[in-house]
């Protein structure tokens, strides 16, 4: 790309990355927020890279992580509509943050998140917007798209009414591993089964128990939910993230399914958090996961926004 170049970010260049316009069509971190993922570490210059052309900022390519040395995913990837060459662009900020953030032995490439209004392949521009990044990122080995909605819950929305058919008390760390490894047999959730390709049910269970335990969330809002005669049917494991409480995870073990107890677990998980006083409660399930999105649209959450995601083959 001719006068086109990319580098890695230096303290200097926050506020430039911050300032820069986002996209329309995509509903990318506004700045308040990258502001603060800055001020938090949750970016850093180090895990950041700018496009510049003549000595002027026009993309960017913004990383995020909870911590450790390395970031887990890619909050933001821009290019100014000047540019002429958008998915060149973008391929240039990804080799650059790639090249830093892969070695061997190390987990995949962070996954990259779109975030889109809902019906947005209608929208020829958002169209464009999403295929020159997905262009650009499956250059860069993130190949294996993933659609999400986003839902979320507000308090002029009713709570859900209390369960009078499941009780809910609290369980053991391996108590709960074993409830993972159970809940992911013959579940629709894509990222569950695509890790069941590669790995084993119980260090899949493991994984996911870790995985919700370094949550922001708190491991005293796990329950285990129960029939009559005190035997397990599910388990919830309320969440958050750091800008607002989460579902999190929940899970109706494979021989009560088909019974809608996953209406009497999303409802409990609800309660938890509205009774805490939270403003917004947000969830994502697979576009193709149509039971959980009914039972959501049930309790009472609007979808927000679509999320396609791109990740690299595990």
């Amino acid at each position: 790309m001719n006068g086109v170049t990319a580098r890695r970010a230096t303290a200097r260049d926050v506020d430039a990355l911050i300032d820069l316009p986002g996209d329309p069509c995509v509903s990318g971190p506004p700045s308040a927020q990258v502001r603060e993922d800055f001020d938090a570490h949750r970016m850093r210059p180090e895990w950041s890279w700018l496009l510049e052309e003549n000595g002027r900022v026009v993309g960017r390519a913004l990383w995020w992580g909870r911590g450790g040395t390395t970031p887990s995913a890619l909050d933001a990837l821009d290019v100014l509509p000047g540019v002429a060459d958008p998915r060149a662009g973008a391929a240039l900020l990804l080799q650059g943050g790639h090249a830093d953030f892969s070695s061997p032995g190390e987990p995949a490439l962070p996954a990259y998140t779109i975030r889109l209004a809902p019906g947005w392949r209608g929208d020829p521009d958002a169209s464009r917007a999403v295929r020159w990044r997905t262009e650009a990122c499956s250059d860069q080995g993130l190949t294996r798209p993933l659609e999400r909605r986003q839902y979320a819950w507000t308090p002029e929305r009713a709570v859900p009414a209390r369960s009078t058919r499941v009780a809910f008390r609290p369980g053991t760390d391996d108590e709960f591993i074993e409830l993972f490894r159970q809940a992911a047999r013959g579940s629709l959730d894509v990222e569950t089964r695509r890790a069941l390709e590669t790995t084993d049910e119980l260090s899949q269970a493991q994984g996911d128990f870790e995985f919700y335990d370094s949550c922001p969330g708190e491991r005293d809002w796990w329950r285990v939910a129960t029939d009559t005669v005190g035997a397990p049917v599910g388990f919830i494991v309320p969440s958050a993230t750091p800008y607002h409480r989460n579902v999190g995870y929940l899970g109706v073990l494979p021989d009560q399914r088909g019974r809608g107890l996953v209406d009497d677990l999303l409802g409990e998980v609800t309660r938890i958090h509205a009774a805490s006083g939270a403003e917004r409660i947000t969830a994502t399930t697979d576009v193709t996961n149509l039971p959980m999105a009914a039972a959501f649209e049930r309790a009472n959450y609007a979808v927000t926004e679509n999320r396609l995601i791109l990740e690299a083959p595990r």
